[in-house]
């Protein structure tokens, strides 16, 4: 992973790309720290402008470390992050990863996060050569599971008190895709 540039992956058909984080990107960092349902689902506190560039770099530093791929999901023309898409502890050995992802409010609702969370599937499988690839997410959050069950991620069980939020500890429900489903 590391010898070569993060890749540029297309989302044919959405006028959006999956492009590696610019330092320049950190305001949609910013913001989506300041969207209620962001900061819930994917526990991101608050950050100003200068703790936005320095997870930006963290990004970077993580993809050379080969333990994270993060991308930023950017308008073709122009270049606005409407929404981030990660692989988070990647493990080569064990040949596995989980996905995370957020959309800003301005795209949502046009299945950004479904077309991403495929696209990044298929280079984790196809291109990566990773085996297992798992998405987690709280019980209370129904539209996650929607991504999850449109992106083809099968749902194989609930984790009882898994992850702490700002409300509590949630149960959560594990995804998964493995090398040759569909």
């Amino acid at each position: 992973m590391s010898d070569n540039a993060q890749p540029l992956l297309d989302l044919p058909g959405t006028g959006l790309e999956l492009r590696p984080w610019r330092l320049a990107d950190a305001d949609a960092l910013v913001a989506a720290s300041h969207d209620p349902a962001i900061s819930h689902w994917n526990l991101l506190p608050a950050l100003s402008d200068d703790e936005a560039r320095v997870r930006v770099e963290r990004m970077h530093e993580r993809w050379a470390a080969e333990t994270a791929a993060v991308w930023a999901i950017a308008r073709v023309d122009g270049g606005e992050v409407v929404g981030l898409a990660a692989w988070i502890g990647i493990d080569l050995n064990r040949g596995n990863a989980e996905i995370a992802y957020w959309v800003l409010p301005a795209g949502r609702g046009g299945g950004i996060a479904v077309e991403a969370a495929r696209r990044l599937s298929r280079w984790a499988l196809d291109d990566l050569g990773l085996h297992r690839l798992t998405l987690c997410h709280s019980v209370a959050n129904p539209a996650s599971c929607h991504v999850a069950e449109k992106a083809g991620f099968a749902l194989e069980g609930t984790m009882r008190g898994a992850l702490l939020h700002a409300d509590g500890w949630h149960d959560d429900h594990l995804h998964a895709r493995v090398q040759g489903d569909e």
